[in-house]
């Protein structure tokens, strides 16, 4: 919804999907597709583009109330060494493949759920594994997802050891009582002891993630937690703006209008606000806004590979319970449950659970609205690799921005987005899509 007059529009957090991480919807994928299209993909030899790895790490301390991912609490340490040993197998089945089989690594991700919820000896099993398939030494980026409270020195050092080039804490919040109320297992004690051994250990890039809009989160508090940040002086910080997909405890409550949380966050208005204040923040402090959910120190020397290769169309192989991958043009995903997806590799299958073959037309759709997230896109980059003239191909949903103020510049040098679209860009994006896309359910 526009803002209008100059006068701020509530719009209320509704329960469901906000946050667009693909294209075409991923409610268009089936399971069908997995043989027609996802395994005649590995099959084949690969295509010209990088290869990545996104290893999902499933396990948790605790379950927050706003995750929608697949994670779990209650697994004990042999069903994690269960686990750990079906992501080696995975991958092993994934090196077989035409498709993958002795292609170098241009980045890996370690991702959750926390990857740093486990230990010294399980981190280094699984990566002497994994790596004995593939050598990562020559990656441009690893990246590893932690969760402060999980975090000893002992810990940091081996991950320094591992060859991570950036360690990503998951912080959201320094306020306490905002981590308990949204149901964080850390508080702002382990956050500054994590964060003063990972500076010690000069890791090439920290980032540092918030959440913007959390349950009990005020302008004070918010205020608050971005001077901290500055103060701790990350390389990169990213920014979310809270969202309630279905499969949460917040939505669930308030789907039934009964339970602990019966309020919803703050409106988007707000949310849009306190992230435009933290950016300007992070401005007055020498970081440069880099995207719709970060800004960087040092824009020369930080980079953020596995998220640029993934939106310029990078194969991606993905290990572990309900992961998303992109293989020879082919998206898939894994089964997303721990039974059927443990069964299926002990049978010696990639556990795949459905797929989708794009269009070439979606294949740039997809580009172009994920590439819109930086700010700016470069209209020569499609017209270079689909031969089209997205000025001419997108003039109407380009128009439609430029008339709600969104954008910037629209010429045959770059499309930008103004401020208030990227802070918005997300709700903006379906402009972009085919007709018969824009009223389907996204997952």
């Amino acid at each position: 919804m526009a803002d209008t007059g100059g006068n701020t529009v509530a719009e209320p957090t509704e329960v469901g999907s906000y946050f667009v991480a693909n294209y075409p919807p991923f409610s268009l994928w089936t399971q069908e597709a997995v043989q027609s299209d996802a395994q005649l993909a590995l099959a084949h030899q690969p295509a010209e583009v990088p290869l990545g790895l996104y290893l999902h790490i499933p396990f948790c301390r605790k379950r927050c109330h706003f995750c929608y991912f697949r994670v779990y609490t209650d697994k004990n340490a042999n069903e994690v060494a269960e686990y750990l040993d079906a992501l080696g197998r995975e991958w092993e089945l994934y090196a077989t493949q035409p498709a993958i089989a002795g292609r170098p690594l241009r980045f890996v991700y370690f991702g959750g759920g926390t990857p740093s919820f486990l230990s010294v000896r399980q981190l280094q099993s699984l990566v002497d594994r994994l790596s004995a398939m593939s050598p990562w030494s020559d990656a441009e980026e690893i990246t590893f997802e932690c969760e402060p409270g999980t975090l000893t020195e002992p810990k940091l050092a081996k991950i320094r050891e591992m060859g991570i080039t950036r360690l990503s804490l998951g912080l959201e919040h320094f306020d306490d009582q905002v981590l308990e109320l949204n149901g964080r297992a850390h508080r702002s004690a382990e956050i500054f002891r994590a964060y003063a051994f990972a500076q010690s250990l000069a890791f090439p890039q920290i980032n540092i993630d918030l959440i913007a809009g959390m349950l009990g989160d005020t302008d004070e508090k918010w205020r608050a937690a971005v001077e901290r940040t500055i103060e701790l002086d990350p390389d990169s910080v990213t920014i979310y703006q809270m969202e309630l997909p279905h499969n949460t405890t917040i939505s669930s409550d308030l789907m039934r209008g009964t339970g602990q949380f019966t309020e919803s966050v703050a409106n988007w208005s707000t949310k849009r606000r306190w992230v435009m204040e933290a950016f300007e923040a992070l401005e007055q402090a020498g970081y440069t806004v880099g995207s719709a959910y970060t800004a960087v120190k040092n824009p020369d020397r930080t980079k953020f590979v596995y998220r640029d290769q993934l939106w310029q169309g990078a194969d991606l192989a993905a290990l572990g319970v309900a992961s998303f991958g992109h293989i020879n043009g082919v998206h898939m995903q894994n089964l997303d449950q721990w039974g059927p997806y443990a069964a299926a590799i002990q049978r010696g299958e990639i556990p795949l659970s459905r797929a989708f073959r794009p269009t070439d037309e979606e294949r740039l759709i997809r580009e172009l609205v994920l590439q819109l997230k930086l700010g700016s896109v470069r209209p020569a980059y499609f017209g270079d690799k689909y031969s089209v003239d997205v000025l001419d191909r997108f003039s109407g949903a380009l128009s439609s921005l430029r008339d709600d103020g969104y954008l910037m510049t629209a010429d045959p040098d770059q499309i930008a987005l103004t401020r208030e679209g990227l802070l918005r860009v997300d709700s903006l994006l379906p402009r972009f899509f085919l007709p018969e896309h824009t009223n389907l359910r996204y997952t």
